[in-house]
Formats: structure tokens, C-alpha cells, sequence
């Protein structure tokens, strides 16, 4: 009677037939030099990659506004927790840590809110003092005080913005008007309004980001005074700055207000704010109504500048910040330099 196998069980063949089939494969798996030398590229090629899955990727512990992980960057600097400060393309700012750091790192940041809820997303901003404000109006002030003294006999008459004057090609009183003023009444109004302005912008972005292209715009807008005057028409004043920056923090504020806020609606408010605001300060005896308007139209043009997700998430102080502020220097550097 044959004798059956059954095929979930391997048969063992014999010690003959074991030396045959080690002696068969040997020589059929036998590889050849060019065989090895690929073998060989392949596992060096597999190995960097097999290294790198080999270190995990760091894990993301907190996101937010630039303020909010400024200060939990310093908690977990404060605890020696090593970690890296990354923004995404979004905008928010994000904080990654090593995987085994995590726990640490997110209980100590869970500790610090506890202690120090975080704030609304775009909560009103109270008024403060800061001293920003003063390296931007050092300029009309250091001008205006030059000009009073006497010391510059010619520097009324060269930088007062004459409208004839400015079509003949004397384009540079248009910058230079910005930094002389009638009498000391007329400096302490718009050095204290301009300081209170540029106040609130300067919780929203940084002056240096801004304030040259509200100083271009302004001078741009006593260029269409000159041009839709063309007559014997004379002003001065730093007023027109000081509209620019209402109608620029206008429209930063309207670019953040929520749109489900008690409807569309509400999202005007902040620019009807601003504009009756400046009906009220730029109508008056000897005042320049059709400069306060175009400074007001240019500086809401300026408002639309920077990024959205740059006024929501914050920005820190680069460097470039400084350049910013020195080329607002240079540019009435340069007008003063051609009007005397």
C-alpha cells in the first residue's frame, strides 16, 4: 500500500540528496562580481536613509502669535528645555522640541497658561505709554526748533510748500513743509495727536516697518495739494503725517476686525471712526483741509501694506527694521539738502 504525505507536513529527504541539493544551490545562488558590486552600491545607498528613519522628527508642542510663543520660548529656555522656533506659511509661529523632550516641554507650558491665561484673539488695545513715537517726531522737532531760533535765516522761505513753486519743479518742499510749523500752538498740536497715533500703531506693527511709507505718501499728498490748487497756496505742518497714520491704522484695524462680528457691518466701524475723526481734527481756521484729506487717502493706502498675517501674528524687530528708520531719516536729509 503506498504511503501518503500530508502537504502540511515538510518531508525530510535524505543525507544523499541534502549534500546534492546544498551542492545545486550553491553553485545557482553563486553570485558574480558585477551582482556583488551592485549589492554593495545598494546597501551603502540604503544605509543614510535607514540612519535618518532611525531619528525621529521633532514634535510640534505649541502655535500662536509671535507674543505668545516669545514668552513660552523663555519659560522652556528657563527650564533648560532645548527647542526650535519655526513659522509656518500661514503665519502663526510654531515650537518643535525632541520627541523624548515633549512631556516636559508641554507641561511647562500648560503651567505658564495656567497662571497667565492667554488673551482673545484681537482684543481692543489699551492705550499705553512707549517712547516710539519720539524718534519718528524728532524730526519736525529738531527742524521746527532750527527754524524758530533764527539760526537758518533762509529755512522758512526754502521748505515751505509753495504750490507754484512745487509745479515749477521744487518737488522737494513737499518734504520739507512736513518738518516747520507756524508758531509753538501749531507744533504741540500735531506733536501731540502724531504721538497718539503713532501710539496705537505701534501695538499693531512696528513704526519702522511703516513710517517711511506714511513720510513718501505724505509727501506725495502735498503734491496733489500743489496740483489741484495751482495757485499762489502755501502750507506747512506735519498734520499731513499725522492723517497719513489715522487712515493707515484704520484700515489695519478694519483688516482685523472678525467678519462674523455682529455682521459686515461692524468690520466699518474702525474706518468710520477714523474718518469722522479726521473731520473733526482737520476742519478749522488756516487749515489745510485738502492736505489733511489727501494725507488721510494715502495713509490708508498704506494700510494695505503689510501682510494680514503679519498684523494678526505679530512680527519681531529685524534688522531690516533698521535700515527702515534710517531711510526715513534720509529722506528729509535729502529734502532739506536740495531746499537750502
Amino acid at each position: 500500500m503506498p504511503h501518503f504525505i500530508s502537504p502540511m507536513i515538510r518531508r525530510r529527504p535524505s543525507a544523499e540528496n541534502s549534500r546534492a541539493l546544498s551542492s545545486t544551490n550553491t553553485e545557482a545562488v553563486a553570485p558574480s562580481p558585477s551582482l556583488e558590486s551592485a549589492q554593495s552600491s545598494i546597501e551603502q545607498s540604503t544605509e543614510p536613509s535607514a540612519i535618518e528613519q532611525q531619528i525621529p522628527p521633532d514634535v510640534r508642542v505649541s502655535e500662536g502669535g509671535f507674543r505668545q510663543i516669545r514668552d513660552e520660548s523663555l519659560v522652556l529656555l528657563s527650564q533648560g528645555i532645548s527647542h526650535r522656533i519655526d513659522r509656518s506659511e500661514e503665519g502663526p509661529f510654531q515650537i518643535f522640541v525632541e520627541p523624548d523632550k515633549r512631556r516636559a516641554a508641554q507641561f511647562q507650558i500648560r503651567l505658564y497658561h495656567r497662571e497667565n491665561p492667554p488673551r482673545d484673539e484681537n482684543p481692543p488695545l489699551p492705550l499705553k505709554l512707549t517712547l516710539q513715537p519720539l524718534w519718528v517726531l524728532a524730526v519736525p522737532i529738531i527742524c521746527t526748533l532750527l527754524d524758530f531760533s533764527g539760526i537758518f535765516v533762509q529755512m522758512h522761505n526754502a521748505g515751505i510748500a509753495d504750490a507754484s513753486k512745487i509745479l515749477r519743479g521744487e518737488w522737494w518742499r513737499t518734504i520739507t513743509a512736513m518738518t516747520l510749523h507756524g508758531d509753538s500752538r501749531h507744533l504741540v498740536s500735531n506733536l501731540v495727536s502724531g504721538f497718539l497715533a503713532l501710539s496705537l500703531l505701534h501695538y499693531r506693527i512696528p513704526l519702522a516697518k511703516l513710517v517711511p511709507f506714511l513720510a513718501v505718501t505724505s509727501a506725495v499728498a502735498n503734491f496733489f495739494v500743489a496740483l489741484t490748487v495751482q495757485t499762489n497756496f502755501r502750507s506747512l505742518g506735519f498734520s499731513g503725517f499725522v492723517f497719513a497714520t489715522i487712515g493707515c491704522l484704520a484700515v489695519i484695524e478694519f483688516r482685523l476686525m472678525p467678519r462674523e462680528t455682529h455682521g459686515m457691518l461692524r468690520r466699518f466701524a474702525p474706518l468710520c471712526g477714523a474718518a469722522s475723526l479726521a473731520v473733526f481734527l482737520g476742519l478749522g481756521e488756516n487749515a489745510d483741509i485738502l492736505g489733511h484729506l489727501y494725507g488721510f487717502i494715502a495713509g490708508l493706502l498704506c494700510g494695505f501694506i503689510p501682510k494680514k498675517k503679519t498684523l494678526r501674528w505679530g512680527a519681531p524687530t529685524a534688522v531690516t527694521d533698521i535700515f527702515w528708520a534710517i531711510a526715513y531719516y534720509i529722506l528729509f536729509a535729502i529734502g532739506w539738502a536740495l531746499a537750502i
